[in-house]
């Protein structure tokens, strides 16, 4: 990935700043069969506090939390709840005006960008769909195993069905016709992630699905 390629959410005016601010639905589709919708987002869940599978997952982690495509910032408002220290990542614009807004800190950029705290988090989130960040699985964990501490762990929400691995260009809709630019992504679930971790010098500690919802925690091997 280059930092020229267009990412989700970085544009000021596309679909995605617009459901921020009216908590709207978005469809992710390929830009290629553009008749069918991928992945329905809503957005509302994403401005809402965080809910239990969201709790559940952050008992299991210690801080500091570097939340990777932080949105709104739920999570990172959560972990501060919970006596971590945190900071949420988001290309967006408009999702850091209105994190900051709700509380936290924050930093807009990409994580294949230089990022605050290089090599000290102990926790990297990847939820609510952003392994897909970049279309390139492997580049995106390697990326983040350098941002870690060395006894740090990165947590991946995965798609439900374990043996997905998709890779493709993009592109997010609203139901008023608005669409983004294209931009690579991907859908991973938990068997391909498993097979990427060796070669990335990683290793799974734990994988469990709460409210239908999928997620593994890795560690540096």
């Amino acid at each position: 990935m280059t930092l020229a390629e267009p990412t989700f959410g970085a544009g000021g005016a596309e679909p995605y700043a617009g459901a921020l601010r009216g908590g709207e639905l978005l469809y992710l589709r390929d830009a290629r069969e553009r008749s069918t919708n991928r992945v329905t987002m809503d957005v509302s869940r994403w401005n809402a506090d965080a809910d239990q599978a969201d709790l559940t997952l952050l008992a299991s982690v210690t801080g500091p939390v570097l939340d990777i495509g932080c949105g709104p910032g739920r999570m990172v408002r959560a972990a501060l709840g919970l006596g971590m220290q945190a900071l949420g990542l988001d290309v967006s614009p408009a999702a850091i005006a209105m994190a900051g807004k709700l509380g936290g800190v924050y930093h807009e950029g990409s994580v294949f960008e230089p990022v605050p705290g290089e090599g000290t988090w102990q926790t990297a989130l990847l939820v609510d769909g952003n392994v897909g960040i970049g279309g390139n699985v492997p580049a995106l964990l390697a990326r983040c195993r350098h941002l870690l501490a060395a006894s740090g762990e990165i947590v991946v929400e995965l798609h439900n069905d374990p043996r997905r691995e998709e890779h493709y260009l993009g592109e997010v809709v609203d139901s008023h016709g608005g669409t983004s630019a294209v931009f690579p992504w991907a859908e991973m679930g938990l068997l391909p992630l498993l097979g990427l971790l060796p070669a990335l010098g990683l290793r799974r500690v734990r994988s469990w699905e709460i409210d239908g919802r999928s997620f593994c925690r890795v560690a540096k091997a």
